[in-house]
């Protein structure tokens, strides 16, 4: 998940938002919304997307890098993650 705090941090402070304005509009706890920009902790797919329009992000793209994290977090320390994945992605590709 650090990819993904390092990239909404950046964007946050770009546009000048501090960390508790973003957080009243996600209507989450301050300390929270830092663990996640530290890739510490993970939050939902809708707060994601409350925070690409928050922060004048492409919701596309924060949900790829978000969804990317949340696969690397799972897989991280698999023996077998690039198989899975490549079993993963020929399902994905049937639908």
């Amino acid at each position: 998940m650090r990819e993904f705090g390092t990239t909404i941090r950046a964007l946050r402070e770009k546009k000048g938002l501090l960390l508790r304005q973003v957080a009243a509009e996600l209507d989450i706890d301050t300390a929270l919304l830092s663990k996640v920009e530290r890739g510490e902790r993970s939050i939902k797919k809708e707060q994601v997307m409350r925070i690409a329009v928050i922060i004048g992000a492409e919701t596309k793209d924060l949900l790829v890098l978000w969804l990317s994290a949340k696969i690397n977090d799972v897989l991280e320390n698999e023996d077998y993650a690039e198989e899975a994945l490549l079993v993963t992605l020929k399902k994905i590709k049937k639908r």
